[in-house]
């Protein structure tokens, strides 16, 4: 799976209407939370929609602002205000690999990753970053696409008989058991369905290039493959329909039952 998010920059912003929708709906989940975090974290940022909701929202908290790609926390100072790059209150921007986090263990109260997760092969060893990174009471937030993405290609992959190369990603189940797994608690699951319409597979396409998951999202086909896959594309009211299954998640870092050469952790309340 290659994606191209580093070329992505400059062209991002322009198609990531669907980050931004899903975004929204993460802070409007964040309204039904109750938390005063010192430090907060969006994993993930792509050009900085998140990390500036987070300063909003928490604004004595320290942000950070983590991705792979170089060109997208150039993207991220870019877009913060002049004013607050002078009186360093800008988010701390940091260059890494979700799964290798150069933060202190427990020095996060809350981390914030939207559409990120699902470009891994494998979620589990983020959300032991993540669960590592947190502290005690902190909250993980974030939001992937779930396996009914892109179903109406699939559909039409199944069709023509051209293979399914659309990628797979797991259910909100199967992520539930991963939080399970990487040691949260409490962790609340809930999907929902978002559709894109398009005119054509053109500005489809284009979206996904800018975006630069093109590839890897879609797969590889051939080209006379993809002209019978979009001929057999259904239409509703005149339009090609894109269907994102988008999975949220909430989880919570609760104090260890054991420490880490197993024995066990046992607290005494004072009546």
């Amino acid at each position: 799976m290659k994606t191209d998010f580093a070329r992505a920059a400059a062209s991002y912003d322009e198609a990531a209407v669907l980050a931004r929708e899903t975004g929204a709906r993460m802070a409007q989940r964040l309204d039904y939370t109750n938390i005063s975090p010192k430090r907060v974290a969006d994993i993930g940022c792509a050009t900085g929609d998140g990390i500036r909701e987070l300063q909003k929202r928490y604004g004595s908290a320290q942000p950070l602002a983590i991705d792979l790609a170089l060109p997208m926390l150039r993207a991220v100072r870019a877009r913060t205000p002049r004013l607050l790059r002078m009186a360093q209150r800008g988010p701390r921007l940091v260059n890494a690999d979700v799964r290798a986090l150069p933060l202190a263990a427990g020095s996060l109260g809350l981390v914030w990753s939207n559409l990120m997760l699902h470009w891994l092969d494998d979620p589990l060893p983020a959300f032991r970053e993540f669960h590592r990174v947190l502290e005690v009471g902190g909250l993980l937030s974030f939001a992937t696409f779930g396996p009914d993405t892109l179903k109406e290609l699939r559909a039409a992959c199944a069709k023509v008989g051209a293979g399914d190369t659309v990628r797979a990603f797991p259910d909100m189940h199967d992520l539930g058991d991963m939080l399970v797994a990487a040691g949260f608690a409490d962790p609340v699951m809930d999907m929902e369905m978002i559709t894109l319409t398009y005119g054509s597979p053109r500005p489809f396409l284009a979206d996904q290039r800018h975006l630069g998951v093109r590839n890897a999202l879609l797969g590889q086909q051939s080209w006379q493959n993809w002209r019978r896959v979009f001929a057999a594309w259904a239409r509703q009211d005149g339009r090609l329909p894109a269907s994102f299954e988008i999975v949220f998640g909430h989880a919570w870092k609760a104090a260890p039952r054991q420490t880490e050469d197993g024995r066990a952790v046992i607290r005494f309340h004072p009546r």
